[in-house]
């Protein structure tokens, strides 16, 4: 099974509904315990990264994907 690719950030699916009514997480802190919040009402919890790896369903939005870094200057090339 491929482990699933998640950084701060992210938009990311959870297996069960917020009671809320989403099941859409933002990443907002990351260590040994993962802090995230509901898209729907703002809510924060802190989980533990095990647990929340099980939880996990999918990543979204990835923060990576948000915008493409520049070159320095503008300038590609010589």
């Amino acid at each position: 099974m491929e482990k699933k690719q998640y950084e701060l950030g992210d938009i990311v699916q959870m297996k069960k509904q917020h009671p809320c009514g989403t099941n859409e997480m933002e990443i907002i802190r990351m260590g040994m315990d993962i802090r995230i919040k509901c898209v729907g009402c703002k809510h924060s919890v802190l989980v533990p990264r095990a647990k929340f790896e099980s939880k996990l369903k999918k990543v979204l939005r990835s923060s990576a994907d948000k915008g493409v870094e520049p070159s320095e200057n503008g300038v590609s090339g010589s």
